[in-house]
């Protein structure tokens, strides 16, 4: 069995992928990409598992999606026509940022093909929602969905080489430094064309609403409190500069099979890389 990464094509999906078996989705966030995933790959192929790292939704080499859409239904519509592709019945998926909020949302919607699910660094709930209305500590760390909002971002975020994307990493990961081969990988994903558009419509496409109307908040809310059935992990760094380790209480609540919660010390918003020995092992226990 090959544990070396080999690119993916199923489909209309690109991306990376990685060893022979069941099959284990690997869904990337923001700002990232497939390579992102580079230390899980061959530990999950070692494993016994077929892991797959697809280019999210306007990422990828085909450009921005024809349908215009980067909802959170159409992230898990993306990930049920990439497990049709991969003529998978069920996986195990583990998304990290956006790629978490897919995971959710494919676990509600797809009826049963998510065996088990693991997530990192964005939590399940209405606790970010209420967070960003009363939470002085969150509001600044989520500065930046605001800005998103406006025409101007996508210039800033490429100006100067794309700098705003280094000084979030670091922003995200105090502790880390993203090597400069991968930074460099990081941003030739960002030129491709449609890309950044695409990276920021996420953000319009789920939080504009709640920004022009108050009230859109509870609705949003209301949608992340929906029980998911289906056995869970959520991985957190304790020094993660986006999302507040505190936004994790309560999540076990909505997950009526269990979720097991691991918050990392001396880590980050990019946790998977900044201790990938410890989150594959716990990624290997999990889905076994």
């Amino acid at each position: 069995m090959s544990t070396q990464i080999q690119e993916l094509s199923a489909g209309p999906f690109r991306g990376l992928e990685a060893g022979s078996g069941p099959v284990v989705l690997l869904l990337h966030g923001f700002p990232d990409h497939p390579r992102t995933f580079r230390h899980q790959l061959p530990v999950l192929a070692a494993a016994g598992f077929r892991a797959v790292a697809p280019y999210m939704r306007g990422y990828g080499p085909s450009g921005p999606p024809a349908d215009g859409r980067y909802d959170v239904a159409a992230l898990a519509e993306d990930a049920v026509a990439l497990l049709d592709a991969l003529d998978a019945r069920e996986a195990c998926v583990f998304g990290h940022d956006w790629g978490a909020m897919a995971t959710y949302f494919t676990a509600l919607s797809a009826g049963g093909r998510v065996r088990r699910l693991a997530t990192a660094a964005v939590p399940y709930g209405p606790s970010f929602m209420c967070a960003l209305a009363n939470d002085y500590a969150q509001q600044k760390r989520s500065w930046y969905m605001v800005f998103f909002q406006h025409a101007f971002a996508e210039k800033a975020v490429a100006a100067n080489d794309f700098a705003f994307l280094e000084r979030l990493w670091r922003d995200w990961s105090p502790g880390y430094t993203l090597p400069a081969d991968e930074m460099a990988a990081l941003k030739e994903t960002f030129r491709r064309p449609g890309v950044l558009p695409s990276a920021l419509a996420y953000y319009r496409a789920t939080i504009a609403s709640v920004f022009d109307d108050p009230s859109a908040a509870e609705a949003l809310s209301s949608g992340l409190a929906m029980p998911i059935d289906v056995p869970g992990m959520m991985i957190h760094g304790a020094d993660d500069g986006c999302i507040g380790v505190d936004l994790l209480a309560g999540m076990g609540d909505y997950f009526p099979r269990g979720l097991r919660t691991e918050v990392v010390p001396n880590a980050g918003h990019f946790v998977h890389q900044e201790r990938p020995e410890l989150v594959n092992r716990l990624l290997v226990d999990f889905f076994r």
